[in-house]
């Protein structure tokens, strides 16, 4: 038995040898081949900022940066009670300060400002950067856990959420990190909510930070629960600590009501086995099944993961868009006109299982109308992937998709 034991362990080991020899071969021929340059100017279509109303509160939608982050600054400035923002990434670039130098002066004049940031994401921002002063409380996400060594998944999530909330009124959420790359150069969608349904955000952030607030020993939060009701409008918030996966079920009944149409906006698309028959249900009976991806991400491990999806995907009638000009980072879809998503939650399983993520979930027309133009809008600047094309791949680019089906667990 433990010769037999001993061959497993070597075979397993050779075999994760074999991939990460293979894994970095190809991303280092794939990155050479696609890299483009970073100091170059990007143009991609986008939309002005776009409104509606859900009961009393006015859902605005950000398709550029730029714009979402100039509405953040201005909220910060005119804060008079709170500000609790949190961010996975929050890099120290000239963005980066701009928006530390805004949450220092709301401290300086009164305001109650709490950070959230995740350390691993932020593990190359030098120490000075997250300096942010005595009135400010700022709650540093764990970098590493001893939980991995036998993957306790309660101990183990990053938070990858992005939220600002300011004085319980306006709140905002979304793809965008803090960085200054991210305001003209990547295609991303952030959502602002003013009014009542505010308290979604703000209660999701409380929560995260009440959750942790003795283990980073920070002062915990008030929690007043909520007097408005509105069922149009849900965040949907992936919890590792209580086990809570909300978001996968969310879009797991989506789809299944799928009756005309299911679009759908990935940064990395590493469906679970789940999703994916859900999604090749809807396109069999019918539905107009699209999913829009960068051709080229920034992450070319989840691109080699995704491609191996697609021969099942084509071959069912899901239709697969490659966004041109630049990075595509959303994590939105849209279905039959009368459902939407906007959030940070990518549809793989670290995303989906693993992390801390919050999408907002909206049951509105005229918010589906909104997001059902923004696809269509970025559909102006793809192409559409042919199975006849997918099918003339080389033998490497088959070879990889295979020998990397072991990393889907982890990514």
């Amino acid at each position: 038995m433990s010769t037999l034991l001993t061959v497993a362990l070597w075979v397993v080991v050779i075999w994760f040898v074999l991939i990460v020899i293979v894994t970095t071969v190809l991303m280092t021929v794939v990155a050479r081949h696609t890299k483009k340059d970073e100091s170059a100017e990007v143009s991609f279509p986008t939309l002005e900022p776009i409104s509606e109303q859900v009961g009393d509160s006015t859902i605005t939608l950000y398709t550029y940066g730029q714009d979402v982050y100039d509405a953040m600054l201005a909220e910060i400035r005119g804060a008079q009670d709170h500000v609790y923002l949190e961010s996975y990434i929050w890099k120290n670039d000239e963005l980066g300060e701009e928006f530390k130098r805004e949450v220092i002066a709301a401290a300086d004049r009164g305001v109650d400002v709490r950070l959230v940031y995740d350390s691993f994401a932020n593990a190359v921002v030098p120490r000075a950067f997250k300096q942010f002063g005595p009135k400010i409380q700022v709650m540093r996400h764990g970098w590493f856990s001893l939980w991995i060594l036998v993957l306790r998944i309660r101990k183990l999530g990053r938070d990858h959420r992005k939220i600002l909330v300011v004085d319980g009124r306006v709140g905002f959420v979304g793809g965008y990190n803090i960085g200054a790359d991210y305001a003209t150069k990547w295609r991303d969608t952030h959502m602002r909510i003013q009014g009542p349904l505010t308290w979604e955000l703000q209660n999701a952030f409380v929560d995260f930070w009440n959750a942790h607030a003795k283990k980073r020993k920070v002062e915990p939060l008030d929690d007043p629960g909520a007097d408005h009701w509105e069922p149009r409008l849900r965040a949907r918030r992936n919890a590792p600590i209580q086990m809570s996966f909300p978001i996968r079920n969310m879009y797991l009944d989506a789809i299944d009501r799928a009756k005309v149409r299911i679009s759908i906006t990935q940064a990395y698309f590493i469906p679970d086995s789940d999703i994916l028959d859900a999604l090749l249900r809807a396109a069999g009976r019918g539905v107009d099944v699209r999913v829009l991806v960068p051709e080229n991400s920034n992450h070319v491990m989840a691109d080699w993961l995704s491609k191996a999806f697609y021969s099942r995907m084509l071959e069912g009638g899901i239709r697969i868009l490659f966004y041109q000009p630049t990075m595509v980072h959303a994590k939105t879809a849209t279905i039959d006109g009368r459902w939407a998503t906007v959030g940070t939650a990518n549809i793989d399983r670290l995303s989906l299982t693993g992390n801390y993520e919050i999408n907002v979930e909206v049951v509105e027309e005229s918010v589906a109308a909104m997001m059902d133009r923004i696809f269509e809008n970025d559909c102006t600047a793809t192409r559409e992937l042919t199975l006849d094309e997918w099918s003339q791949r080389g033998r490497m680019a088959r070879f990889g998709e295979v020998v990397l089906i072991p990393l889907r667990p982890i990514m």
